[in-house]
This record gives structure tokens, C-alpha cells and sequence, in this order.
């Protein structure tokens, strides 16, 4: 490795301190998808409206701080993951043969969407089991009916009625509740059973509806496939449908109506009230809230000028477009939501018919604090489901197992010794630590092969895997190691004995943070009984792109062993990661100039910089490549975001023309095959069949239709993009906007992508201590702790 020294204008070889100065402005992220623009709503207004925070960094501890308000979704404003989930969410505008043709071709995304789809419906029959569904189009009655009464009587000060959160009785245990499973492929899904393109005339009839209402006509194919069978007759009936388009705003479907419905459209339309509680929603499970708090789903409501906000919640609810829960708190619970123990007041959680906690007495349940929570049922099947799942794996576990590990736990030491020996006792088990301690999860899967068991591990990256593999050396054997999305697709791993479970005795799941609500049901719930699943992670960096944050909900929940690794994270960068993950921005010796700072004043001064650093200055001093570099910035948007940065960083390595949609062969991507998932890969070639890449799990051929939504330039990344990979050099660029945009969970990931060596491109000045010194990760609203606590007894 070559030691030349970075050029002493380009960096400054020192750990991050920084200048006194004022702190800057926050950082704007533009929208990545197009949006239509009908007349402004004379009914909505846009200045002061709120929308769920953004799903933002991680690392906070369960509960810290109040569940954040629906908050404004302005295009502006938007942060990288939720501007990231729009886009990756949102369908192209392409002709009808192109994605009949497009359909044809087998690929990783539609096997996993096939997969999640035959998981989901299974979950749903579940659900049917339970509880009988509300019929569609009628009013509340019943328990629902009892319950809302009850919200209302709480809300007016008086007390509810003891029948309404009176807790069923327990039912007995049950030593392994066997789940109903489905057989599930274990070839991938072939491309037939992957959701259609919507038919031609399908798209036709929505694209005059469309044209009617003012609105552009290119949004009909993106409107016929989220409408789906019947789309025409359902827009013209209720024109606020449209706010199921991704990137369509609640002013714009205002304008819409307006325009089709005349003089019959009014701010207190029921159906306006009804979609747009749909929407805020969908807009909290973008910020990755599971569900909402009443008082703060109707707040938002009310900032959408939705005149009747409780109204516009029950019609939902009669619809059965959103669902009601009821959960009783602890004390514990209550005082993180911003409660104190009493009566009930306005701040009720509720399940329809799960509640937690204390069965001592009608006395005691008078008094605990309860709060409502409202939220889209596919969210809510998949907490319960995964709820189920995991108490199903703790309980299950035969205990005359456990005998078999104790001669390899006793060749163990350390933290490794501790994980054997938890494993070896418990069916479901948390393991914490940064990227060095992944060797210890290793050690784990080669005593379980010596054993004879049948064991896996999953990374959420193909990069993930790799690395993994490498610790695992010549013991990797074949589908020992695979991706998440790929032994959920069935492309990976052991497949699926003939109940849909997996064949395995023990599964490590790597990169756990990352792991939204729906993917973890599906896994969980896809472990044989008797199995074992370890969940490792460092919790410290940023949560999961989907909603949910099932890691940081299991440490909280204390429902089973956790294990701590002391092993550190090597080297200076490692040293700074470490005093960042605990708030402290420290002086750290780089006699290497293995982290280098770089002082910028302004957005275009850093983007210079930059480009010189990634093709020129790490290169030279480091002998790290440029395709080996990785730059790290807060967002898509702005002076110095991703765009700006991919677009001087081709100018530089891979110029030209390009032809193919913005690309060229060579450019270097990031493709998106579902919301919340990046493969990093490069452009082949483009033909009529679309845009040709090679990406770490082989080739893919992308959609032209698709390519806008799904393809990046992918030298400069977000830190939500990057996490779960690693790169010899990373390059972080903080510009004087990006203060805002900063947090403690984002800057200990963005530092933590570089393993030899890491620049700070700095012009944030004081924002930058202050954001890892003040600024925590952004609360997310779950229930399953409280799920979990009926189900799972808190381990010693």
C-alpha cells in the first residue's frame, strides 16, 4: 500500500474537530419522482401542514422522546429515505407491450414479490381466524363501535367503560403453537405468477378520467396498476383515489376533484376524508411508523383541513381501510410515550382484541395508562404475525438440545464463548457489536455445521454476504451464506421442506437493524419448529428502510438472551465510530492519514473536492481506486446531494453522451429491485428490452419503463443506500446546508463505511459535533414490545 500522504491542500490530516461558527441551514432534498399539478385544493393548505418524520437515523433506545407528528411531505423538504421510497416505490409511464415483454423475463425483484405476496396472503388467513373483518360499507358495531365510543368518553374527560379495555382472560400457553403455512417454491417464482402490467384499455380508460379531471395523462399506467381491476369507474366515483399514486399530494387530488366533480366537490366530502386519512398513513409508514397515535393521526387531519377529523377516522375504519388498536401501557411504557399512570386518558394505544400487561386485577387495569393507535392493516398483520412467530421460537425450542453445545461453548472464550451458550439454551437470541464482531457470529455457524445442523446466515447486501464469507474462509460451504431477499425469494439457501418451512435448525441474520416489520414476519414465520434464530447487529447505525424498527423493539423488550461483543472496531476508524456511537465527536491520532478533513466553504467548492479526492488524492496516497471509493452524502437534492455529485464524478471517470436514459456503458449504479433495497452493479449495454447491468448477483435486465425509478448513478450513494456494505475509502461530504439533515445515527454510518481509510469533506462547521452530540434517531410508533410482552415472559 502506498504511503504518499494526501497533497496538504486537499486534506488536512486531523479527527474531526471543527471551527467555532454559526450553525448552518438545513439541507433540501428534492422529489425523485414526477408529480401532477392540478390546481392548487381551496381546501388544503400546504404551508403548515405536517407529515411523519422521514425514516432517519438509528441508534436511540427504545421509546426516547415523543412519537413525531404525520410531517409535511413538501418535495423540498424531503429527507433521502423518504425521497427514496418514492421513488423506488413509484411505476414507470411505459408502453403496455414493453412491460407485457418486460414481464417475461425472470428476476431476483419479482421472485421476491411473488414470494412476499403468497407470504401476505397467508398472513391474512391467519388474521381471518381471529376476528371476524368489518364489513365493508357499514358503520362500527360491536367491539369496534364500543371502542370508539370509548375514545370519545375518554377524550371528553369521562371514564370508559370497564368493558371496553377490560383485558380478556389468558389463554393457557402453549408449549409450540404450530402456525398454518403454505408450501412455497423453492426454484424461483416464475415470472407468470409476478404482478401484471395493467391491461391496455385498463389504462386508456384511466388516462380519460385523467384528461377530464386536468390532470397528467402520464400518471395512468402508475394509476391503473394502484387501482388495479375496475380503476376507471372507482376514479371517476371517488376522485381522492388518486392520492394512492405515489408522489400525488393531497392538494393535487383536491384540484383533481375539483375539476371532475364541479360544484358536488367540498372540503367535508367524506370520500376526501376518508383518503387522505389513507394517506397520512401511508406517509407514516414511509417515515417507518408501524401505526399512528390517534390524537396525532387526527391533528394531521386536521392540518389537511379536513374539517371532521374523528369522522374521517371512523369512515376509514368502516371501510376497512385502516384498523384500530388498544393497548394498556406499563409504567415503563408510559412514561416514554410522554405518560404518567392513572386513568385512561386521550393518549390510548389499542389492538382489536391483543392487549399487554399487568392481570392482577379490574383495580390495577382501571388505572393504567392506555393509548389508541390507529394504522393500515397490512403493517398490522405483519407485527402480529411476526409477535406470533417469535413467541412461537422461544417456546419451542426442545431443551434436551442445549446438551449438545456445551463441549463447543467450552472451547470458546469471551464473547463467543457467551453467544454459544445463549444459543445453545434458548431458541431466540440478540447479538450487539460493531463490523469486527461479526467473526463471532461466524464462530457460531461453524460449531452448529460441526454439530450436524442445518445452518444458515442472511446479510440484507451482497457485499454483506461476501464479507461474511470470508470470515467463514474454506467452511463457506455452499448456501451457508445468502442474502435476505434471496432466501426469501427462494433463489438462495437450503429451500423450504414440503410445510413452507425453511430446512434449517439455525439461521444467523446479520445487519439486523435493517430489518423492517414485513421481511422479518416472513422470515420468522418461515422457521421450522425447534429451529434457532440469532439476530446480530450493530444497533447503532440507521434503522430499516421499510417500516418498523424490530431490532431496537426486541433489546427494548428484553424477551430473550442478549449478548454484548467487547470486541472493537480496529484503527483510528474505528476509534472515531466508537466515541460517535456514544455522542462524542473525538480528536483521534491518523499517524496514516487514515481520516483526513477537509475544510469547504460553500456546496461547489465540495463537490470540487470531491471529485478530486475520489479520482485523484485517495488513489494516489492509498493506492484505493476509485471503483474501491465510495462518496457518502445526506441526500439526492441540492448543491452537493447524489445527483450533483454522480454527475461531476462521470464528467471525471466515465464520461459521455448518455444515450441510454442519462447512462452510458461503464457508469457505475445503484439499482433499486424493491423499495428500500440498493445492489450496486454497472451499465452493460441498452437495447429494446432495456437497460443491461451487471450487479453483484449476476445480470438483470431493468425496464426501460422502469430504469427512472430504479437506476441511479451509483459513485456518490446516501447513507441509507450504503449501510450494510463497506468500501476500502469513503468519502463523506457534509456541505454548509446539510446541518438539518444531520444525526448521530447518520454520521456513526456514513463514517463506518470505510474500512482503511475515511475524508470528511466538512463545511458544516459546529452542526456536525452537535447533531452526534444532541441529535438522536428519530422515534418510530410500533406495538410490537407490547405485542410481544402478552406473549413472550421478559428474560433474566
Amino acid at each position: 500500500m502506498s504511503t504518499e500522504p494526501v497533497p496538504p491542500e486537499s486534506t488536512e490530516n486531523a479527527g474531526p474537530a471543527t471551527p467555532d461558527a454559526a450553525e448552518e441551514p438545513g439541507t433540501p432534498d428534492d422529489t425523485a419522482t414526477a408529480q401532477p399539478a392540478p390546481a392548487p385544493a381551496d381546501s388544503a393548505s400546504a404551508s403548515d401542514e405536517e407529515t411523519p418524520p422521514a425514516r432517519d437515523a438509528e441508534g436511540v433506545r427504545d421509546g426516547e422522546g415523543e412519537e413525531t407528528p404525520a410531517a409535511d411531505a413538501n418535495p423540498a423538504a424531503e429527507t433521502e429515505d423518504e425521497t427514496e421510497a418514492e421513488a423506488e416505490a413509484g411505476t414507470g409511464a411505459g408502453k403496455a407491450d414493453d412491460a407485457a415483454e418486460a414481464a417475461a423475463q425472470l428476476s431476483e425483484a419479482q421472485a421476491e414479490l411473488a414470494a412476499q405476496k403468497l407470504e401476505r396472503e397467508r398472513i391474512e388467513r391467519r388474521r381471518a381466524e381471529k376476528a371476524e373483518p368489518i364489513a365493508s360499507g357499514t358503520k362500527l358495531s360491536g367491539k369496534a363501535a364500543d371502542l370508539l365510543a370509548a375514545v370519545r368518553a375518554v377524550e371528553g374527560g369521562a371514564k370508559p367503560p370497564a368493558t371496553v379495555f377490560a383485558e380478556p382472560a389468558p389463554a393457557p400457553r402453549r408449549p409450540a403453537p404450530e402456525p398454518v403455512r403454505r408450501p412455497q417454491p423453492v426454484a424461483p417464482v416464475p415470472a407468470a405468477v409476478a404482478a401484471p402490467a395493467p391491461a391496455p384499455e385498463a389504462v386508456e380508460g384511466v388516462r380519460r378520467v385523467l384528461a377530464d379531471g386536468g390532470a397528467p395523462e402520464t400518471l395512468a399506467p402508475q394509476t391503473a396498476a394502484a387501482l388495479g381491476e375496475g380503476a376507471e369507474e372507482l376514479l371517476r366515483e371517488d376522485p381522492w383515489q388518486l392520492l394512492r399514486v405515489p408522489a400525488v399530494r393531497p392538494e393535487q387530488a383536491d384540484g383533481f376533484a375539483r375539476t371532475l366533480l364541479g360544484p358536488q366537490c367540498a372540503p367535508d366530502d367524506e370520500r376526501r376524508g376518508r383518503a387522505v386519512t389513507v394517506w397520512l398513513l401511508e406517509q407514516a409508514a414511509l417515515a417507518g411508523h408501524t401505526a399512528l397515535e390517534l390524537s396525532t393521526l387526527t391533528a394531521a387531519l386536521g392540518r389537511q383541513a379536513v374539517p371532521d377529523a374523528e369522522a374521517a377516522v371512523q369512515s376509514a375504519l368502516a371501510e376497512g381501510e385502516a384498523l384500530v388498536f388498544q393497548d394498556a401501557l406499563d409504567s415503563v411504557d408510559a412514561a416514554r410515550s410522554g405518560q404518567t399512570e392513572g386513568p385512561a386518558d386521550n393518549s390510548a394505544n389499542g389492538t382489536n382484541g391483543t392487549n399487554g400487561g399487568d392481570e392482577s386485577g379490574e383495580g390495577d387495569e382501571e388505572s393504567r395508562p392506555v393509548r389508541v393507535l390507529v394504522g393500515l392493516e397490512r403493517y398490522a398483520l405483519a407485527e402480529e404475525s411476526l409477535a406470533d412467530a417469535l413467541a412461537r421460537v422461544v417456546n419451542s425450542l426442545a431443551k434436551e438440545a442445549s446438551a449438545r453445545w456445551e463441549s463447543v461453548a467450552a472451547g470458546a472464550s469471551g464473547s463467543t464463548a457467551e453467544l454459544l451458550r445463549a444459543v445453545a439454551g434458548h431458541g431466540l437470541v440478540l447479538h450487539t457489536g460493531g463490523d469486527a464482531s461479526r467473526a463471532e457470529p461466524a464462530a457460531l455457524l461453524s460449531a452448529a455445521r460441526t454439530l450436524g445442523l442445518r445452518a444458515a446466515a442472511a446479510c440484507h447486501t451482497p457485499d454483506g454476504r461476501q464479507r461474511f464469507a470470508a470470515l467463514l474462509g474454506e467452511r463457506a460451504e455452499e448456501g451457508a451464506v445468502v442474502t435476505v431477499p434471496g432466501l426469501l425469494a427462494g433463489t438462495e439457501g437450503p429451500g423450504r421442506d414440503a410445510d413452507g418451512a425453511f430446512a434449517l435448525d439455525l439461521l444467523v441474520l446479520l445487519d439486523a437493524p435493517q430489518l423492517d416489520v414485513e421481511s422479518a414476519a416472513m422470515l420468522v414465520e418461515s422457521l421450522p419448529d425447534g429451529a434457532r434464530l440469532v439476530l446480530s447487529g450493530d444497533p447503532a447505525v440507521l434503522w430499516s428502510a421499510g417500516p418498523g424498527r424490530v431490532f431496537a423493539d426486541l433489546l427494548a423488550a428484553r424477551a430473550c438472551p442478549q449478548v454484548a461483543s467487547r470486541t472493537p472496531d480496529p484503527g483510528p476508524i474505528g476509534e472515531l465510530v466508537s466515541g460517535v456511537g456514544i455522542g462524542e465527536l473525538n480528536q483521534v491520532d491518523a499517524p496514516g492519514k487514515e481520516i483526513v478533513i477537509v475544510p469547504v466553504r460553500e456546496a461547489g467548492e465540495a463537490v470540487h473536492r470531491t471529485v478530486q479526492l475520489v479520482a485523484d488524492s485517495v488513489p494516489r496516497a492509498f493506492g484505493i481506486t476509485p471503483e474501491e471509493t465510495v462518496a457518502i452524502t445526506p441526500g439526492h437534492g441540492g448543491a452537493a446531494g447524489t445527483r450533483a455529485l454522480n454527475a461531476a464524478l462521470k464528467e471525471r471517470l466515465n464520461p459521455g453522451p448518455g444515450r441510454f436514459g442519462g447512462f452510458d456503458p461503464g457508469d457505475r449504479i445503484a439499482y433499486s429491485p424493491a423499495s428500500g433495497r440498493t445492489v450496486p452493479g454497472r451499465v452493460v449495454t441498452a437495447d429494446t428490452e432495456g437497460l443491461h447491468l451487471s450487479c453483484a448477483d449476476g445480470p438483470v435486465v431493468v425496464p426501460r419503463e422502469r430504469v427512472e425509478q430504479a437506476v441511479r448513478h451509483g459513485w456518490a450513494l446516501t447513507a441509507h443506500q450504503a449501510v450494510g456494505s463497506r468500501w476500502p475509502a469513503a468519502v463523506v461530504v457534509l456541505p454548509g446546508d446539510a446541518g438539518q439533515a444531520l444525526s448521530r445515527p447518520w454520521v456513526y454510518t456514513a463514517f463506518g463505511r470505510g474500512e482503511r481509510h475515511l475524508s470528511v469533506v466538512h463545511g458544516v462547521e459546529q452542526a456536525l459535533p452537535k447533531a452526534v452530540a444532541e441529535v438522536p434517531a428519530k422515534p418510530r410508533t410500533t406495538r410490537l414490545p407490547v405485542l410481544l410482552r402478552t406473549q413472550v415472559p421478559a428474560a433474566e
